[in-house]
């Protein structure tokens, strides 16, 4: 069984700051991790691995060179190969860009029996990408997977809903986006860390994926960002004090003044 795992390189979001004059991000000094949640999609595909003798698990990004330390700390887990795909045309992409050059990339390697995603990116927080790769692919998705039991070419998964859980069951090949919840992540081994850095970590461009320039980057991102900014504090608030029956009384009366009731 072949297996890829979409991972992507992410600023540590408690390290974010943002510049409040010009409105960017503060990216200077701001460690680099390997999402969360993609973490939880490798231990996924390595588990899977185990359990399927013969299986190789891929793990594949589109980031700048610096992302070479990521997919090392992927291989480090168990990863068998590690592609970076990088270019300065894709610069700039939102995530409708971003999964078709991951899509372009999956093709290149021959496709998979099953692509596995994190939920969603720390930085982005959109939940796109993963389901956008399947719809670029053709190919069926099953999203915020808690649960995963695979037997021959079925795929049977748990879908977390917010008051409870879909049980779903589909052909590879799928593709499949975790939450946290479906396990916890193993550690990088020192014999892991060793072979990590043994091995070639293969880079293409917007020309290996066969993908013109248009096609990608921001010249194919609809989505454009205006402004980003601090939302301003609010104030402080006020402590009600007295019997119940005067705070509650109090309450109603300052609910009427604001038109609330």
């Amino acid at each position: 069984m072949k297996i890829v795992v979409c991972v992507k390189q992410v600023p540590d979001t408690t390290e974010v700051k943002i510049d409040p004059v010009k409105g960017t991000l503060i990216r200077d000094g701001v460690p680099s991790i390997l999402n969360p949640d993609d973490a939880n999609a490798l231990e996924a595909a390595l588990t899977m691995k185990e359990n399927n003798p013969g299986s190789t698990v891929s793990v594949i990004t589109m980031g700048p060179p610096q992302a070479d330390y990521m997919l090392r700390e992927c291989l480090a887990m168990g990863a068998d190969a590690a592609y970076l795909l990088s270019d300065r045309v894709f610069s700039g992409a939102d995530t409708c860009a971003t999964s078709a050059t991951l899509a372009a990339g999956i093709r290149k390697l021959g496709g998979a029996d099953i692509i596995i995603t994190g939920r969603q990116a720390i930085d982005g927080d959109t939940a796109q990408v993963g389901p956008q790769v399947a719809t670029r692919l053709g190919i069926p998705v099953i999203s915020y997977v808690q649960k995963i039991y695979q037997e021959g070419d079925m795929v049977y998964a748990e879908r977390k809903l917010e008051d409870g859980y879909e049980r779903l069951a589909v052909k590879m090949p799928c593709l499949l986006t975790t939450v946290k919840e479906l396990n916890t992540p193993r550690y990088m081994t020192i014999k892991g860390i060793i072979e990590a850095y043994e091995k070639e970590i293969i880079v293409w461009d917007h020309n290996d994926l066969c993908i013109e320039p248009e096609e990608c980057g921001l010249s194919a991102s609809p989505t454009k960002v205006l402004r980003t900014f601090v939302a301003a504090p609010k104030g402080k608030g006020e402590i009600l004090s007295g019997t119940e029956s005067e705070m509650a009384e109090a309450l109603i009366s300052k609910l009427r003044e604001k038109h609330v009731l």
